[in-house]
């Protein structure tokens, strides 16, 4: 069965266009292998908590390297304040979307090694984007893993419809990353309690939505969203990781519980 099934992707792959309707549902046909399904990604947010210093960083990596003794995790970083400075930089030196994705990764990567220098006497390393094929050798190793969240686009970057940011930042790549890998759960690590309906550090009438779809979020058009936008499009698609859910870092505990799989903060659904 499995033999004739090859056979006849092959004979399509050799005969069809790529966008060939046959062809495409042919290489559906097969389910994904989810490579690592027993591993949680938590991204880190830059600005929401690595620039918020020794305060916010210390309880953040005691917690994650308390959960590692029971979870395997993959830990993503954000740019945060640094890498808009830099994005402001090149936008007004009139440098296109792909040198932007560029040089905001490298902020990214900075925040990934100072977690890194952290964590290092406890065995976890940081990854590059050229080493992620050994990343279950890294976790097999120490139980954990950090690796920078931006996507490893760069010029390749998808251009925006305005302006020049680029659109696939660091939540899209830790996305990604758990997505492909076929992980458990997406844990996106912010300092606010979830999504709310408008931002709550500026409007003291927003209120916690704890959990939506994808589709209700696209339908709501918020003005001011706690994922990258981006994120909601990826997971329309998504075979694997069908939700991802939101926390607020600065409130201990609350990483263990969402890595354990218990509802605090924001849950978004791909569907209901």
């Amino acid at each position: 069965m499995a033999e004739s099934a090859t056979a006849a992707l092959e004979s399509l792959l050799m005969s069809s266009p790529f966008s060939d309707p046959a062809l495409l549902e042919a290489t559906d046909a097969v389910p994904d292998r989810r490579i690592l399904p027993d591993v949680t990604v938590v991204k880190v947010g830059g600005q929401s908590l690595i620039d918020r210093g020794r305060a916010a960083v210390f309880p953040v990596v005691d917690e994650l390297l308390e959960i590692k003794r029971t979870h395997r995790l993959l830990i993503g970083t954000g740019g945060g304040t640094r890498a808009r400075h830099i994005y402001s930089l090149a936008a007004e030196l009139g440098l296109p979307t792909g040198v932007l994705s560029e040089v905001g990764s490298a902020v990214a990567g900075q925040n990934a090694s100072m977690l890194g220098y952290l964590m290092a006497r406890h065995g976890v390393p940081v990854v590059g984007s050229t080493a992620l094929s050994a990343i279950a050798l890294y976790l097999a190793e120490s139980g954990a893993a950090i690796f920078s969240g931006m996507p490893p686009y760069d010029m390749w970057q998808r251009v925006p419809e305005t302006g020049v940011i680029p659109p696939y930042r660091t939540d899209a790549g830790c996305y990604l990353v758990a997505e492909t890998y076929g992980c458990a759960n997406m844990i996106f690590i912010k300092d606010e309690d979830g999504l709310y309906t408008a931002n709550p550090k500026n409007d003291p009438s927003a209120t916690l939505i704890p959990e939506i779809t994808v589709d209700e979020l696209i339908e709501a058009d918020l003005p001011d969203l706690v994922v990258e936008r981006p994120v909601l499009e990826l997971m329309r698609h998504a075979r694997h990781v069908r939700s991802i859910q939101i926390v607020n870092g600065l409130r201990p505990g609350l990483i263990r519980r969402a890595v354990e799989g218990e509802h605090v903060g924001t849950i978004i659904r791909s569907s209901s």
